[in-house]
């Protein structure tokens, strides 16, 4: 049993998956990828995993600093909620309010160099691992149904091992990840004056305004070191899929 679990996590050895074939596949993830970012209704449902990964960066983040993770929920607005209990200020809880989102970028990050650099086995191990552990501070039914169909597709892709099947996959997801982050952040951009229907909306509540709080920093200024982080992320995913693209055959 060890053994079978150790092959399913081991790295594809160099070169294995640099193969015409297998570039032709990676760049069909691409293409896939921008299509479920523009295309509306099947953006509306990819978001719900845009923003499980939001909430589960709040969530990480705030372990990391010593704080309790207690539970988090998705809504059908798309919008989620993680809690995370702690002191009510100092650096944990910034660290932790400012990992939201970032985070589906940084996930972006780490899912298209595992595909380019032969590790996406051992990354869906952990997803997959981490998804098992976040099953039990779900709070919701609509959490709990797409915690289990991402648990279900990832630990599948995973046991069922396709070396190129899984980078295919890990790039497409990179893309809509990293789309969905920048999508994210324009929505909590900052306003001189917001209207009614955005106060409504919670902007009020929204992390950069809950970091301004926190800190006596601007939102504004806030707002600009996400997209700071995002633009860094979106640079190494762009840094590392050129080689893919001008091999292209």
């Amino acid at each position: 049993m060890l053994a079978e679990l150790g092959a399913r996590l081991a790295p594809v050895p160099a070169g294995a998956l640099a193969r015409p074939e297998v570039t032709t596949a990676l760049l069909l993830a691409l293409v896939l990828g921008v299509v479920v970012v523009a295309v509306d209704p099947v953006w509306r449902v990819a978001r719900l995993g845009v923003t499980l990964v939001h909430e589960l960066g709040h969530a990480g983040v705030g372990l990391l600093c010593g704080r309790r993770f207690t539970g988090f929920v998705l809504r059908g607005d798309m919008s989620g909620e993680a809690v995370t209990r702690g002191p009510a200020r100092g650096a944990g809880r910034v660290l932790t309010t400012a990992a939201g989102y970032p985070a589906p970028a940084v996930v972006a990050l780490v899912l298209v160099a595992a595909a380019a650099r032969g590790w996406a086995a051992a990354v869906l191990g952990a997803v997959v691992a981490a998804l098992v552990v976040a099953l039990v501070r779900v709070r919701s039914a609509l959490t709990l149904a797409v915690v289990l169909a991402v648990l279900a597709g990832a630990a599948s892709l995973w046991w069922w091992r396709d070396d190129v099947r899984q980078a295919q996959v890990l790039t497409g997801l990179g893309l809509v990840l990293l789309v969905g982050a920048w999508r994210h952040l324009a929505a909590v951009r900052p306003r001189a004056t917001p209207s009614l229907r955005r106060r409504e909306r919670g902007d009020r509540g929204s992390d950069p305004a809950v970091l301004a709080e926190l800190t006596h920093v601007p939102a504004p200024v806030w707002w600009a070191v996400l997209v700071l982080v995002t633009a860094g992320c979106t640079l190494g995913v762009l840094v590392t899929l050129r080689p893919l693209v001008t091999s292209s055959p």
